[in-house]
């Protein structure tokens, strides 16, 4: 099967259960093929871990889901040493991180403590608890729900734990055609009855993301972008380096997911709001995610 017949499959198997929502849905394959991690920003019952369960069954992946709260200890995410009376010597349970697909359910209802039990296993893809290292299975992507801060119950994530996820987006309320189709019960679909992707068309995505080009006028732009954040000091902080690896690899996905295997300015321009929304914060005066792309891209000279 070609790249683009299995992006169709897994575009048309999603949107039976996850009405109206495509871009979102392009948007989390996209960090799925670049091996990047998602924050999802919004009000309960828009359909977060809806998203979560179905794309991870529509691609194959082992899957898991950790409810977090005020209570939710480390260990309850990495695992723990235990001592195992019968063999006379110390056992390690794994956690529920051990998986391909982690749904971090309402992140920030729990404490920084907790949240910083990610932080190992985003960037190195692995846990280490008392000195010894344990691997993550592969691939290994975490999908993160996050309530609005005004909600009570509610802890700030801290920016190293905001920068481990490439992109953030929100669903918001679905157009009035699907919220009319949900009444109706046209998604009431069973996510088993899905088709899944088998172990060789997952592994041709990401052989073939590995081959997507990217030109130096491409990087210069990139590198223009990151150049404004810096230094125009309209921002608190600018862009990371790994806020620009994240720009550029999801670019690459993007331009995949529209059958290309190059990538062009608008692609930038397409991802670059969904980077920028939890990393950049302007300095005075709120701005909206959208006045600072505004900014930025008023200051670049591209043909798109």
């Amino acid at each position: 099967m070609q790249t683009q017949a299995i992006v169709e499959q897994i575009l048309r198997e999603t949107q039976k259960i996850v009405l109206g929502k495509e871009k979102q849905i392009r948007l989390a394959l996209s960090a799925y093929i670049a091996d990047l991690h998602v924050l999802i920003e919004d009000i309960p019952g828009v359909g977060k871990t809806t998203l979560a369960k179905t794309l991870s069954h529509v691609l194959g992946l082992e899957y898991s889901r950790i409810q977090f709260t005020s209570d939710l200890l480390p260990s309850d995410i990495i695992g723990v040493n235990f001592y195992n009376t019968k063999e006379g010597s110390f056992t390690f349970k794994k956690g529920a991180v051990f998986t391909q697909f982690l749904l971090a359910d309402e992140i920030n209802r729990a404490s920084s403590k907790t949240q910083s039990a990610l932080l190992e296993a985003m960037e190195e893809r692995q846990v280490s608890i008392d000195g010894v290292a344990y691997p993550l299975p592969q691939p290994f992507f975490v999908l993160a729900t996050k309530n609005p801060n005004e909600e009570i119950g509610t802890y700030e994530l801290p920016s190293s734990q905001l920068d481990r996820f490439a992109l953030s987006f929100s669903l918001g309320y679905p157009d009035p055609q699907a919220e009319r189709l949900i009444l109706q019960g046209k998604n009431d679909v069973s996510v088993a009855s899905l088709t899944s992707l088998r172990p060789e068309e997952n592994k041709l995505l990401k052989e073939q993301y590995a081959q997507v080009f990217v030109g130096d006028a491409i990087l210069d732009i990139l590198q223009n972008i990151l150049a404004f954040t810096r230094e125009s000091g309209m921002f608190a902080n600018g862009l990371s380096p790994r806020a620009a690896l994240s720009l550029l690899n999801i670019s690459k996905a993007w331009a995949l997911l529209e059958g290309r295997d190059f990538v062009i300015p608008s692609d930038l321009l397409e991802v670059l709001p969904h980077i920028t929304a939890h990393r950049l914060h302007a300095k005075g005066e709120k701005k909206s995610p959208k006045e600072i792309v505004d900014a930025i891209v008023a200051n670049l000279t591209l043909d798109t």
